[in-house]
């Protein structure tokens, strides 16, 4: 029982100075995000021109897939934009835990 009171004395407080290469770390994911959003935008103009000539051509099976990739694509977009927010929230929520 004696590790109890040890456990409860542990705190966490993420610093990215903390460690060599942090912010350089954070330059690579944000380049990353970059690159998935750039990835992002080509399927959602992809999938529009396949749901375009789907629905152009009477084709419900490429209108399907169009339909689909738009949405699969907007939402891609959408949790990338939303990532740093939704982490934060979660570390935020985390630490209210005791």
């Amino acid at each position: 029982m004696a590790v109890l009171p040890v456990l409860a004395q542990v705190t966490v407080s993420p610093n990215q100075g903390s460690l060599p290469g942090g912010p350089q770390l954070e330059q690579v994911v944000n380049g990353l995000a970059a690159f998935a959003l750039i990835g992002s935008v080509a399927g959602l103009i992809i999938a529009a021109v396949v749901w375009a000539f789907g629905a152009h051509s009477q084709n419900p099976h490429h209108a399907h897939v169009g339909k689909r990739g738009v949405l699969f694509a907007a939402g891609a977009a959408g949790i990338i934009g939303a990532s740093a927010a939704l982490v934060n929230f979660m570390v935020n929520l985390g630490g209210q835990v005791h």
